[in-house]
């Protein structure tokens, strides 16, 4: 299925949109220096080009080898008949992997898609998708081969680590070990998972997985509210090195990044042994979504100042970006050709945050960001 704008209603879309992209504020590269945003021009760091402008809200997106670009829907859109998207073009989707998984007219069931929202890939030809199980209660992970779209594996996570009222919403897979690990913000933890036996385990209580007090969410100078009180969020964003060794993750409002073992959440270490293992390794913004690419480089959606941070393997936090477009970036995720793919979709305007009317305008984008390579 196939989903496009109107010719009529996208040029009213993108009009404003442009003269925005004109004044905007400002694509900063690595040096500090104005980016260009013209596709014709070799890349600089930090530029800024459209992949996707949608009418519904892209949760977390994940970019293949080959280019395929794929989103969550954020379940805090609303309901919707698609769960999971392929981007086809500019203004266009397709469900992926196929209308069969997801959930139409409200109806959900165990057999389609509920709430999903991280995504990730596994590094053997496979995505992945946490399923926080809004409506039917259970959180789920599923797996499906990318060149097939074929059902790679379906996991519900026990009831006893993963109640009901959990956010389990952010993943990273090593699918040669046979593992996923999860962060849980309702409740913040990290949670790993035995992809062959479905075993599940949680890590909780440390000082590294809690909101910070000095990481207030502002954006545009308004303290954001969620619930009726000011956003304070736990673990959430987390990532995998390269080799899959180390696991890296941080708070949402949280100003540090802290990097943990793999083999000891695979081995169900103690509580204590995974703490003493747990290390700080450098500063970060307040932020949604990270990933760190194989030179080592962390990236972050920097909530507060619409743009994007990068973690240099020096130990510095520089911003790669900042432009008003980048209006709540939920996720990032590293792409072919040195791009860094960004889900923009200005969340704290949605009903669960304004307690009332969804102020959000459409078109919500997918953005990528060039960030070329440590030695450029």
């Amino acid at each position: 299925m196939t989903i496009r704008v109107s010719t009529h209603a996208l040029g009213a879309l993108l009009i404003p949109m442009l003269l925005a992209g004109c004044n905007a504020v400002g694509n900063w590269s690595h040096g500090g220096v104005a980016a260009t945003n013209t596709a014709t021009l070799e890349p600089v760091r930090g530029e800024i080009r459209t992949v996707a402008m949608l009418q519904i809200r892209p949760g977390n997106v994940a970019v293949s080898a080959e280019g395929r670009v794929f989103s969550t829907i954020h379940p805090m859109d609303g309901d919707h008949d698609v769960q999971l998207i392929e981007v086809t073009g500019p203004h266009s989707y397709r469900a992926w992997p196929s209308t069969e998984v997801q959930t139409h007219n409200g109806n959900y069931q165990d057999a389609t898609i509920d709430s999903p929202l991280g995504i990730a890939l596994d590094g053997q030809g496979g995505l992945w998708i946490t399923d926080t199980g809004n409506h039917l209660g259970k959180t789920r992970i599923w797996g499906f081969t990318i060149a097939s779209g074929e059902l790679i594996q379906k996991v519900t996570l026990p009831a006893d680590v993963a109640p009901k009222g959990s956010f389990i919403q952010d993943l990273v897979v090593d699918r040669k070990r046979g593992f996923a690990y999860l962060a849980d913000i309702a409740n913040p933890g990290l949670l790993t998972v035995n992809l062959a036996s479905g075993d599940t385990w949680r890590f909780q209580g440390h000082a590294s997985l809690q909101p910070q007090p000095n990481a207030p969410l502002v954006i545009n100078g308004e303290a954001i509210q969620f619930g009726g009180a000011p956003a304070n969020v736990g673990a959430n964003p987390i990532t995998l090195s390269d080799d899959r060794s180390t696991v890296y993750f941080g708070a949402m409002n949280g100003l540090d990044w802290f990097s943990v073992p793999a083999r000891l959440l695979r081995k169900h270490a103690s509580a204590q042994q995974v703490a003493d293992a747990i290390v700080r390794v450098g500063p970060k913004p307040v932020s949604d979504g990270a990933d760190t690419d194989a030179e080592g480089r962390h990236f972050f959606t920097n909530l507060n100042h619409n743009g994007i941070d990068a973690l240099l393997p020096g130990g510095s936090l520089e911003p790669l970006v900042r432009d008003e477009r980048l209006s709540w970036p939920d996720s990032v995720r590293m792409g072919p050709q040195g791009w860094l793919y960004v889900a923009v979709n200005q969340l704290h305007k949605a009903p669960p945050f304004t307690g009332g009317k969804d102020q959000g305008k459409p078109p919500y984008s997918i953005y990528k960001v060039w960030v070329g390579s440590v030695e450029e």
